[in-house]
């Protein structure tokens, strides 16, 4: 199951770790190459609507996840001929086939992971999916160029053949994670017969009139989380090139502290959301987070330190959004909204992406890498701002954002004395269901970066059933 995403998470930064390469074998320029980057982008801005439900009306969950694993390596194959025939538009192309399945399967592994795993155990296993992604993602920036350089001495020269291949050998991992889809289909459909189980559903909701609804800390939080990852995914895109320019690394010391990123987010996520989880205090995490980001960017443009500091604070900071930002959405909105608030995030997120990938590379083009810094650095100033927005509106309003846990546990069990008495009345149903309905927050942030993917409903709800799971059980037996 944690190997669902491996390859997709490896492929996906194949430009990054090969962005030297790419622009010299290819001729193309900084902004047509971050367009790789866009068009794996632009189909998830409408998809992450209906993943979901593809999933639990169409394929269900064994078909589903196998058809955009086959998607993804389908995707990672025309990338790579599109290197091999000297096609850049194919290429492109490639990235957009890959970007169909990418955000889908991600979605098909946590719907996974519901499936087989329920309550306290879904920390776990969330946990470890997270960090094997990362771990793809880390595999990926530090090998994709020694792969080059042995392909580039098996052919005897540097050429877009050479990068094909490289691509399409790149293009394993996708087989693997097809592989893993065949395998856990099989035990799926066989744990479905012997338990009497039914296959996995997302329980997804998405309607799109919700949107009017939405309240203001909600469009806070999604500023906030555009105008991050902004900052984030498009400057390692470009990272590598960055830090030979300026820091005079060799491409191997180059990749290696691009990729550091990803291998603090694998350790660091899990023990983030942990730690969120006891002391709450969300938006003061976000804050802290976000200044960090800012810290980091600056040193990066204004200074020549060691590098490897600078990185290593991103890390930290990117690990530590994640898991205090996306469960903020399950504070501000109802059950019934989850669905298409994070859909919705989901969407502008990759809009966001695709187009600030674009702007990015016109801007290192025209500009230099000073320019790019001072532009991602503005990027991180207006989350900053929305973050104080933020904290003020939920201060004004007297939302729960910022409680601390001990606050909202209390709250809990208030909560759960309300049912209880509610069900002993033998109140209406209306009062019993908003009261199971209580706002509340997944135990375990999903990362993105995913890029995305993040945080669904149904996590929300298995938390929810875990955490009223004593007091139901005292309803049966009265």
């Amino acid at each position: 199951m944690c190997f669902l995403g491996f390859g997709s998470y490896f492929c996906y930064d194949n430009p990054a770790a090969l962005q030297t390469q790419v622009q010299a074998d290819m001729k193309v320029n900084t902004a047509r190459f971050m367009a790789l980057y866009a068009w794996y982008s632009w189909p998830n801005v409408v998809l992450c609507f209906f993943g979901g439900f593809l999933i639990d009306r169409v394929f269900g969950i064994r078909l589903g996840t196998i058809i955009f694993s086959i998607f993804v390596c389908v995707g990672q194959v025309i990338f790579a001929l599109g290197a091999l025939f000297n096609a850049f538009w194919l290429m492109e192309a490639g990235r957009f086939v890959f970007g169909i399945g990418g955000e889908s399967l991600a979605v098909a592994q946590n719907t996974y992971a519901v499936s087989w795993f329920k309550g306290k155990e879904l920390n776990l296993v969330f946990g470890l999916q997270l960090s094997m992604a990362r771990i793809g993602s880390t595999v990926n920036m530090n090998i994709m160029g020694w792969i080059y350089s042995r392909v580039q001495d098996l052919l005897g020269r540097t050429g877009h053949s050479t990068l094909g291949l490289t691509l399409m050998i790149g293009g394993i991992t996708c087989l693997f994670s097809l592989a893993c889809a065949l395998i856990l289909a099989y035990l799926d459909k066989r744990a479905e017969k012997l338990l009497c189980k039914e296959q996995g559903k997302t329980g997804e909701v998405i309607k799109l009139t919700d949107v009017k609804d939405f309240s203001l800390s909600l469009w806070l939080i999604f500023v906030i989380c555009v105008c991050y990852y902004a900052a984030v995914f498009p400057f390692i895109g470009l990272g590598k090139v960055f830090f030979i320019e300026k820091f005079k690394f060799s491409s191997q010391e180059a990749s290696a502290i691009n990729s550091i990123v990803y291998i603090i987010s694998a350790p660091m996520s899990p023990v983030f959301g942990l730690l969120v989880d006891k002391v709450g205090k969300n938006i003061i995490w976000v804050l802290c987070a976000v200044i960090t980001t800012l810290a980091s960017h600056i040193m990066l443009a204004f200074t020549f330190w060691n590098p490897w500091v600078a990185m290593c604070l991103l890390g930290v900071a990117y690990s530590l959004l994640a898991c205090a930002l996306w469960p903020m959405v399950a504070f501000v909105v109802p059950e019934h909204q989850l669905g298409t608030a994070y859909g919705f995030m989901q969407s502008i997120q990759n809009l966001g992406l695709a187009i600030i990938a674009i702007a990015a590379g016109m801007i290192l083009d025209t500009r230099g890498y000073l320019f790019l810094e001072v532009f991602f650095s503005a990027c991180i100033c207006l989350s900053l701002i929305a973050v104080v927005m933020l904290y003020f509106v939920n201060h004004l309003t007297g939302g729960d954002l910022n409680w601390s846990a001990k606050k909202r546990e209390k709250l809990q069990k208030v909560a759960a004395t309300e049912t209880l008495e509610v069900f002993n009345r033998n109140s209406n149903s209306s009062e019993i269901f908003f009261i199971l309905n209580l706002p509340e927050r997944p135990s375990l942030a999903p990362d993105r970066d995913t890029r995305n993917d993040f945080v669904r409903p149904f996590l929300r709800r298995a938390v929810l059933e875990s955490t009223c799971l004593a007091c139901r059980s005292a309803v049966r037996h009265s």
